[in-house]
């Protein structure tokens, strides 16, 4: 087989009757070698298009599995995890790699106790569906350099969006406002939602209206946030996957926010979900509890 692409290779510079002597190969064997790579391209053809269209279409960040599910979620096709590897492999689809986590060095560092108990203690799995929350704020820079700030809440069991709201500015109505609009959307009672110590979350105003609606409030100990790291993990994605730095007023970004949020929620299928986008995984969860 090197054999013969090898000759193909140099074929623009010397006769394939010359190269065929040279490295002793009947000129019959390399003919029917070619051609059945003429075909073996053909057919594969449909299939690499498609991989490349999901590619392509997240941005060049989707692995195997995220490809594998859109195939089978949104074009219905079932692909084998081998064969889109090695078409991603043969076609030079690359996928970005995102840094690593540097909250799990962190995890090493401190054992300061938190000014509220760590009720969550990272304790990830086997929780139901709007149970066990976590919460946290990031920045958006668009425009001239201006500054936006997205507040988020997310289910640890299901990984969905639960609330979240966007503001020009950090003051405490940005996580006063995330609470009321979660508020809105589940029953608080016994929901544990955990945090970082961040001032927001540790004001008075914040933790009374955590109190009024019965939560429990959980904090990762001082300068240690692998608790939030589902959290982190969300806004490292959304960072990647958004082109919020090209919007040009706060009211384009807070449409791209909505977007993707609806796209996370919905169409963004998890290889740890059973395959499943967030809400779809929620609503399966609370059919089989």
């Amino acid at each position: 087989m090197q054999k013969f692409e090898f000759i193909e290779l140099l074929s623009s510079h010397y006769t394939i009757s010359e190269l065929c002597s040279c490295l002793k190969v009947n000129r019959s064997s390399f003919y029917y070698w070619q051609k059945a790579k003429v075909i073996r391209l053909a057919k594969e053809f449909p299939d690499k298009t498609l991989i490349e269209t999901v590619f392509n279409k997240r941005k060049k960040l989707a692995g195997y599995r995220t490809i594998r599910m859109d195939l089978e979620n949104n074009y219905g096709v079932i692909m084998n995890t081998k064969k889109i590897i090695r078409l991603m492999n043969k076609y030079g689809m690359k996928t970005k790699v995102r840094r690593k986590n540097p909250y799990k060095e962190i995890l090493k560092k401190t054992q300061e106790h938190s000014i509220c108990e760590n009720v969550l203690n990272r304790e990830f799995k086997d929780k139901l569906p709007f149970t066990t929350l976590c919460t946290d704020i990031t920045y958006l820079y668009y425009g001239r350099s201006e500054k936006a700030y997205l507040s988020a809440v997310k289910d640890i069991s299901t990984g969905e969006i639960v609330a979240y709201k966007a503001a020009r500015n950090l003051t405490m109505p940005i996580v006063l406002d995330t609470i009321e609009i979660l508020k809105n959307k589940i029953d608080l009672k016994n929901v544990l939602l955990h945090s970082d110590q961040g001032v927001h979350y540790t004001h008075p105003k914040y933790r009374n209206l955590l109190k009024e609606n019965n939560v429990i409030q959980s904090m990762s100990r001082k300068g240690n946030c692998i608790d939030n790291a589902p959290m982190e993990s969300f806004f490292g994605h959304f960072k990647d996957e958004v082109d919020y730095k090209n919007c040009k007023t706060f009211e384009e970004l807070v449409e791209k926010v909505d977007e993707y949020m609806y796209y996370y929620n919905n169409k963004r299928y998890q290889w740890s979900k059973l395959k499943m986008a967030p809400v779809e995984y929620r609503n399966h969860l609370l059919n089989v509890s």
